[in-house]
């Protein structure tokens, strides 16, 4: 059974599958299954793929009812025991980053590296933490074009909902680390190029709310919570508390801030008296 399976969804986008397919095939570690799922392509996709036949262990082309269809027809398929979704338009950050990153490859259900993210011409290294929160996933996630997952968590947590059109790999992974407990390590190495130029408001919209129906759904009990601890954390992050926070890490500062804060109890407590007293 090879110890990785690389799995490429595609529709009608020849320049993205041919960029993802080059650096799947130039990668100097060639000890993977590679799996191509093609939409139906009337764009030249299909020749292309039939083109790099000797570079595919396993290809298809026909219609499918959206990217998590495909992408699960890719799971029904692979025989790795970890994969890796490099969609159409994705590519490895240079050739020899899977040989580099091989070592890796065992023990935990969840392997992620770090993402370069590209959006209108410009570019940043997204990272992830060393643990997981359930913070972490509220607004933000896992990029899968940066996560090895192991196959037999499929089996556990189930293929991606195919009901959801853009945020079912990130219910997969919630559902995976903060249900089903899964084990998971944050390698600090870049592993994949991500593209997200043409992104819409709309497709941003349609995000937050497929989010929102799984959060209700599954964790309802922690909406609440977390939204009055963002309320929480942007007060303490007004500049006022970030000169208090400043000034208090000097002894001098600690001194003042306790001298005015006294002051201001007994102020406060003579007003009351008086308040009281009538």
């Amino acid at each position: 059974m090879p110890k990785l399976s690389i799995i490429t969804i595609n529709y009608n986008n020849l320049e993205g599958l041919k960029r993802t397919l080059e650096s799947v095939v130039n990668q100097t570690l060639q000890e993977f299954e590679y799996i191509v799922i093609d939409g139906g392509s009337t764009d030249g996709s299909l020749a292309y793929i039939e083109s790099q036949n000797a570079n595919i262990d396993y290809w298809i082309s026909e219609p499918d009812t959206g990217i998590y269809n495909a992408m699960n027809k890719g799971i029904v398929k692979a025989n790795g025991e970890y994969l890796l979704f490099l969609n159409s338009g994705d590519h490895f950050y240079n050739n020899e980053v899977l040989e580099e990153s091989s070592l890796y490859f065992n023990s935990h259900d969840l392997i992620c590296f770090d993402v370069h993210m590209i959006k209108n011409g410009n570019s940043r290294t997204v990272k992830h933490p060393d643990k997981l929160r359930f913070s972490d996933f509220y607004l933000n996630g896992l990029n899968h074009q940066s996560v090895l997952i192991r196959k037999e968590l499929f089996e556990t947590v189930g293929l991606y909902d195919e009901n959801l059109k853009i945020v079912s790999d990130w219910k997969f992974f919630i559902l995976a680390l903060f249900v089903h407990n899964c084990s998971y390590i944050n390698i600090n190495k870049t592993l994949s190029t991500y593209y997200l130029d043409g992104i819409s408001a709309q497709l941003i919209e349609g995000h937050l709310n497929e989010r929102n129906q799984v959060l209700k759904e599954y964790f309802s009990a922690f909406v609440l919570d977390y939204e009055e601890w963002q309320i929480n954390r942007k007060l303490l992050e007004m500049n006022r508390f970030k000169m208090l926070r400043e000034i208090e890490k000097s002894v001098f500062g600690k001194k003042m801030v306790s001298i005015f804060l006294r002051t201001f109890i007994v102020l406060f407590s003579k007003i009351r008296l008086k308040e009281l007293l009538g």
